[in-house]
């Protein structure tokens, strides 16, 4: 298993439990996140800047 420090550029939701859901799904698709922080946000753009860490199986474990 490795893990890996990943940033996503997540796009504002109108409601905080989406906008979470958001967030853990486009993680999901990366690895397992262990924990992630918002850590900026576009008000122009209407984004938010996602930091996280992640662990992926490697290929070799069963």
């Amino acid at each position: 298993m490795t893990t890996h420090f990943i940033a996503a550029e997540i796009d504002l939701q109108e409601s905080p439990i989406k906008f979470k859901q958001v967030i853990e799904k486009t993680l999901q698709e990366q690895g397992e996140p262990l924990r992630w922080a918002v850590t900026s946000i576009d008000t122009v753009k209407q984004t938010a800047q996602v930091e996280a860490v992640v662990t992926v199986a490697s290929s070799t474990e069963n």
